[in-house]
Formats: structure tokens, sequence, C-alpha cells
């Protein structure tokens, strides 16, 4: 069983920056993959980034490429998402999750563990 919880979230102006952590506790961290997702109000949560088991290759979202980047210390258990550049259209609650897979960047539905998330708000 892998706890995960995630902090950083907060108000920030359109163009600041903010740097979410997701922390594990309770499991062999370095075996999973994590996908950072987020979640606007009515609108389906989307997947903005993942990072391998080892901290190597990174997928993005087209929407975060160049804006958002991840990287991982597996000694401190903790992956981080550090947000630049940040627009209203990046607000939402944002959710570190972990899965036993493959793929880097496999279907939503196969991920194991959840955080509880974090609410990121960016005004104009």
């Amino acid at each position: 069983q892998v706890r995960l919880v995630e902090s950083g979230g907060g108000l920030v102006q359109a163009g600041g920056s903010l740097r979410l952590s997701c922390a594990a506790s309770g499991g062999e961290f370095s075996l999973y993959h994590i996908g950072w997702f987020r979640q606007a109000p009515g609108k389906e949560r989307e997947r903005v980034g993942a990072i391998s088991r080892s901290g190597g290759p990174t997928w993005y979202a087209d929407s975060v490429e160049g804006r958002f980047t991840m990287d991982r210390d597996n000694a401190k258990n903790t992956v981080y998402l550090q947000m630049n550049s940040l627009t209203p259209d990046d607000t939402g609650v944002y959710y570190c999750a972990a899965v036993l897979s493959p793929s880097l960047v496999p279907h939503i539905a196969e991920y194991n563990y959840w955080g509880q998330g974090t609410q990121v708000t960016v005004s104009s």
C-alpha cells in the first residue's frame, strides 16, 4: 500500500510559478511511474505529466510542454512538479498517482494509488 500526499498548491497570479510535491510512504516508491493529473471544475481529470520510476524519461501534455517540469528524488520518496508561466487555464485540483506498468503513460484507470489533491488557483 502506497500513500501519496500532495503539497505546494495555492493562489498565484498569471505568469507566476508554483512547485508541487508528492510525498510517498508505505511502499517501494522506486517501482512506480508517477503521473501528475489535474481536474478543473466541470471537466474530466487530465494527465499533465509523467515521470518514470528511474526519474529518467518524462512525458508532458501539449498544454504544459515547456512550462511544467517533473523530477523525482527516490531517496526522499518524492516527486516534484515545477509549474512556470501559469495561466488561469491551469487552475484546478492537482493529483499525483502511482502506477505499476510497463507504460509511462497508461490509461488513467490503471493507476494504483492516488493522493488527495492540492488546489492550484491562477488569477488573471
